[in-house]
C-alpha cells in the first residue's frame, strides 16, 4: 500500500516541477538591454535574477533525476531498500521523501 502512495506522491511532485519550470521560464531567458531600464545596476540586477532562476532550474532537474530513479526502483521492486547497503529504509523516512535512496546510516556516511 505504501508503494502506491509513494508512486502517487512522486508523480505529483514531477507535475509540480513541470509547473514551476513553466512559471520560471522567462526568468531563465537571456538578459537583454532594455531602453527603459537605464544603468549598470539594472542590468546587474537582471543578471542576478537570471542566475538565481537558472540555479533553481538545476535543483529541479536534480530532484527530477532522484524521482525518476525512485520510480525505477518501484518498478523493479527495489524501492524501500538502501541502494548502498541493501537494508530496509525506515518507513518514516520514505513517507517524508519517497525519492530517498539511502538509509539514514549510509546517507550520513556512518
Amino acid at each position: 500500500m505504501i508503494e502506491d502512495d509513494a508512486r502517487t506522491a512522486l508523480a505529483e511532485r514531477l507535475a509540480e516541477l513541470d509547473r514551476l519550470d513553466a512559471i520560471s521560464a522567462e526568468g531563465r531567458a537571456p538578459v537583454t538591454l532594455q531602453q527603459d531600464s537605464v544603468g549598470r545596476l539594472s542590468r546587474m540586477d537582471a543578471m542576478q535574477q537570471q542566475a538565481m532562476a537558472q540555479a533553481e532550474e538545476r535543483r529541479r532537474q536534480a530532484e527530477r533525476s532522484r524521482i525518476r530513479a525512485a520510480l525505477e526502483r518501484l518498478d523493479e521492486g527495489e524501492w524501500g531498500y538502501c541502494v548502498q547497503c541493501g537494508e530496509e529504509i525506515a518507513e518514516g523516512r520514505l513517507s517524508n521523501d519517497p525519492s530517498v535512496a539511502k538509509c539514514v546510516a549510509c546517507a550520513s556516511g556512518s
